[in-house]
């Protein structure tokens, strides 16, 4: 968690602080809460998108610094969110156009039924205890992002569902849990996805399907390319990211893949990139 904006040089202060920010909270009431903050969020100018439900507050919001450090001490009272994990960045202009704070369904959206993951999720690994667990030849380690995001890079030995949207996770999982289940095997079971939001919410459902050693990489494969040295990372490739950089690798340096203007996908700059729809015109990595 930071609690601060990041420092930057006194001759160039980007007037614009970028907050991306998720917890895992029971809330008994989010249109209240998704009220209150459209007040405050207009009261200090901010910009972005929150989004708010039952089992937490998601988003990524940008304003002046004190517009975000108010819009963040705000969020930090809220039931359960006192730890409120906040990644921070500057910009030169305002990233978004304009303030959304909507209400859903859930926070992110897996579509797995009544999960708590404010209670379910599995245990928080930082990066040192991650390579530690997943160089365990008998830790299964599972990639929980889409198929186009694993294929920009992904930790060594990890398995790859191919799903194209995070809603087609349970059912690839269900398959994935019966066949352990026929060979009699209860692994520990590790998760990771870009910042830890899917890793996390898909602990609390490997948890309710019955597996008791579940683990998730806290600050998600971000955090672990900002900390941990490249001599000693089991990170192969770059990590795709969903904003101008496209990818990015260790160091969060920006990485070697563009974005398709007709399809979105990312593939190497100096690469060949072919990107026709199926037959129904629907592009192969949208859910």
């Amino acid at each position: 968690m930071s609690a601060a904006p990041p420092a930057v040089p006194s001759d160039h202060a980007a007037p614009y602080v970028i907050a991306a920010l998720y917890r895992f909270a029971r809330f008994a009431d989010p249109e209240a809460i998704a009220a209150e903050l459209r007040t405050l969020c207009g009261d200090v100018g901010s910009c972005g998108t929150l989004i708010v439900a039952g089992e937490g507050i998601n988003g990524t919001v940008a304003g002046s610094d004190a517009a975000i450090a108010a819009l963040v001490a705000h969020i930090r009272t809220l039931p359960g969110c006192a730890d409120l994990d906040v990644k921070y960045a500057r910009a030169e202009t305002a990233p978004f156009a304009r303030m959304k704070v909507k209400v859903k369904a859930e926070i992110v959206t897996l579509g797995a039924g009544d999960l708590d993951p404010a209670t379910q999720a599995g245990d928080y690994l930082d990066p040192a205890q991650w390579n530690a667990l997943i160089a365990d030849p008998d830790t299964i380690l599972i990639d929980t992002r889409n198929a186009y995001e694993v294929a920009c890079g992904t930790f060594d030995n990890a398995i790859d569902p191919a799903t194209r949207s995070f809603r087609d996770f349970p059912a690839w999982f269900d398959a994935f849990a019966a066949d352990l289940k026929a060979q009699g095997r209860a692994p520990k079971i590790a998760m990771f996805c870009t910042g830890g939001i899917r890793c996390e919410k898909s602990t609390a459902l490997v948890k309710a399907r019955g597996f008791d050693e579940v683990y998730h990489l806290k600050g998600g494969i971000l955090r672990y390319l900002e900390e941990m040295p490249e001599a000693q990372s089991r990170w192969q490739g770059e990590c795709y990211v969903f904003d101008e950089r496209v990818t990015v690798g260790h160091g969060l340096k920006p990485g070697n893949h563009v974005a398709c203007p007709a399809c979105g996908l990312p593939y190497p700059r100096d690469g060949e990139h072919m990107c026709a729809g199926d037959e129904t015109g629907a592009w192969p990595h949208r859910g």
